[in-house]
């Protein structure tokens, strides 16, 4: 795969209190980690030689936008490919708290998830339950309002602000930016200036709706959703960032795993690697095939008002803008989610690394956070 490949890949589609708070974690418990699990066998069955001698590799991620890599290449049977008779397993979530939840439980071996819990996870474990091995996913997220009752950023104060759980990304980011306004919130009631409301992605539109939230800072598709049923966006979390870039999903896996099964874990990122390439080269075909995946864990597909803007919004990459990991971890300080995150060692991109050289791809950066 050439250079030229990457850069149009990059350039198309380029925490806290969670692990630390019973009631979160009852709550994450009561409704189960995820969704049942499933066998992927839309394109590619497991079949040929075990990867590490594994019967199965568990594998998680979020039924969003933003999670496309994982989205498509599970639908089109990419990963599968390259894990030959290893069978995928696999968990949806709807945040982050409950996924590395799962991972902590042990079981998911992977899992696509946002920076601000896995900062949080590796920080709680003191740095012994996960390594981030991956980039994956760059914007897509947006703060949309009722445009009735919120007409500025300036009109925030007062109002009833969702986020899809306590200590997951976006949760981070709102709280962060309301600080950084003036806006006093307590981080663990979401009570104060804006009340910060947390709720599932899928209930959000109809709170809206109902006039129950005043608006959302939420990820894809939800934005878009929040958008086709009369909806405005007031904050592009992308024109927060330098370059307007910063990492929304990156892939995990339990260090044990990584440790014991290192050739199942390459074969996985191959899997993402040829993923990001394709749908770089295929953006409708992708498109189709990240809806395919949402209608099986969902039901329903995507109507096109909603699945061509939340597609657009969210760049899909290896790289995992590692810099911003620092910036995210510094966000979930100045919220009152995090006091003293730990960030050594959170990485080992080699095995990525590793993957993109074979590939004739450029390597990725730490950032110094790499384990050594």
């Amino acid at each position: 795969m050439s250079a030229h490949r990457s850069t149009r890949t990059t350039l198309r589609r380029t925490v806290a209190l969670a692990a630390a708070l019973p009631v979160l974690a009852l709550t994450a418990t009561a409704c189960g980690y995820g969704s049942e699990g499933s066998d992927d066998k839309e394109k590619v069955a497991a079949e040929g030689k075990k990867v590490d001698g594994l019967d199965e590799i568990n594998v998680g991620y979020f039924p969003n936008v933003t999670h496309s890599t994982a989205l498509a290449g599970l639908q089109e049977g990419l990963f599968q490919k390259e894990l030959g008779g290893t069978k995928i397993k696999t968990q949806t979530f709807n945040a982050g708290p409950s996924a590395i939840e799962a991972l902590n439980a042990k079981s998911v071996d992977v899992t696509w998830i946002g920076p601000s819990p896995s900062i949080n996870g590796y920080t709680k474990s003191k740095g012994q339950n996960l390594r981030i091995i991956a980039g994956s996913g760059s914007g897509g997220v947006s703060l949309v309002v009722n445009p009735k009752k919120v007409k500025s950023l300036a009109d925030l104060k007062g109002k009833r602000i969702a986020t899809p759980q306590l200590g997951n990304t976006q949760d981070v980011a709102l709280l962060n930016y309301l600080s950084e306004k003036g806006l006093k919130v307590d981080a663990n009631t979401g009570k104060g200036d804006v009340t910060v409301v947390r709720q599932d992605n899928k209930e959000i539109p109809a709170s809206l709706e109902s006039g129950s939230l005043d608006g959302a800072w939420v990820p894809e598709p939800t934005a878009s959703k929040l958008v086709s049923g009369g909806g405005k966006v007031l904050l592009d979390e992308k024109k927060l960032w330098k370059d307007g870039k910063f990492v929304i999903t990156n892939l995990i896996v339990r260090q044990q795993f990584l440790k014991e099964h290192p050739k199942a874990v390459e074969a996985l990122l191959r899997g993402t690697v040829k993923t990001n390439a394709w749908i770089a080269d295929n953006p409708e075909d992708a498109k189709a095939a990240v809806n395919a995946r949402l209608k099986k864990d969902s039901g329903q597909a995507l109507p096109a008002e909603v699945l061509d803007p939340a597609f657009k919004n969210v760049e899909t990459l290896n790289d995992p803008l590692a810099s911003t990991l620092r910036d995210q971890a510094d966000h979930a300080v100045k919220a009152g989610l995090l006091e003293d995150p730990l960030l050594e060692g959170i990485y080992d991109l080699r095995p990525l690394n590793k993957v993109l050289k074979a590939e004739g791809e450029p390597t990725v950066d730490d950032a110094g956070l790499g384990a050594k």
